[in-house]
């Protein structure tokens, strides 16, 4: 029996790395999902045609979440053409450039925070009221271990994902009466492009793989093993959570 069965899903961020993984895990279940694509069109594509094939309902809604007008339009049509959804997953976001704080542009730091702060305010301002008729409603931020450990030259990312968790941690005492869990997954380094992208910058690795060794059981995190976890959450294993954190890193910090 499938878990999700009857649910529907909404995941920004969707169509390629961590957000498809947790996309396909939940159609995989039994869930409808819905995926928010900035650019590649041909991913977010790819991705709803993996869950076509699933035999579950599958909708891609073009939007750069952090265009708050773009953000609200995108959700108007999620509920149109989709329907009220129970599960939002915020996955989108952007990488910092590296600088430290007085080297920083300010511009860099208003999008680290309209991308992962401003737009999971908007998604859940949008969602969440639908999710109150539903039997249950998951809202679920994806953040980072960045704001664990508060490393030099991530001010504008760390900050932003400070300000995502903080308002996950606020909506979840607002909308635990009316059924509703929300909770925070912060993996660390993931193989993604993202990831990929960060240990060339940071250390000039071209191979991620190469980190394998030296990292928790063998290998570096993959956007599967952070899409177990929201699944784990969304479904009756995370029936009694919210309000929580869960950390995605093979206990490195």
């Amino acid at each position: 029996m499938n878990a999700l069965n009857g649910r529907r899903a909404f995941i920004s961020g969707g169509s390629r790395g961590i957000g498809r993984a947790i996309a396909l895990a939940l159609a995989a279940d039994g869930a409808d999902v819905a995926i928010n694509y900035r650019r590649d069109e041909a991913a977010a594509a790819e991705t709803v045609g993996d869950i076509e094939a699933m035999g579950r309902r599958s909708l891609a809604f073009p939007a750069s979440v952090d265009d708050a007008d773009a953000c609200v339009a995108m959700c108007a049509r999620v509920l149109d053409e989709f329907g009220p959804v129970d599960v939002l997953v915020h996955n989108a976001g952007i990488a910092s450039r590296g600088q430290s704080v007085v080297k920083t542009e300010i511009g860099e730091v208003e999008r680290n925070w309209r991308t992962h702060t401003l737009a999971g305010f908007i998604l859940s301002q949008q969602f969440v009221p639908g999710m109150r008729d539903a039997q249950r409603g998951d809202v679920v931020m994806i953040s980072s271990v960045a704001t664990s450990h508060m490393q030099a030259g991530g001010a504008p990312y760390t900050m932003a994902k400070a300000g995502l968790e903080a308002l996950a941690m606020t909506l979840a005492k607002e909308e635990r009466r009316n059924g509703i869990h929300v909770n925070v997954v912060a993996p660390g380094l993931v193989e993604t492009e993202m990831g990929r992208r960060l240990v060339k910058g940071a250390m000039g690795v071209e191979d991620i793989h190469t980190l394998d060794s030296g990292s928790p059981f063998g290998h570096v995190c993959t956007p599967e093993e952070v899409a177990g976890v929201v699944h784990a959450l969304v479904t009756d294993v995370g029936g009694y959570l919210t309000g929580i954190k869960v950390t995605v890193d093979g206990g490195t910090f």
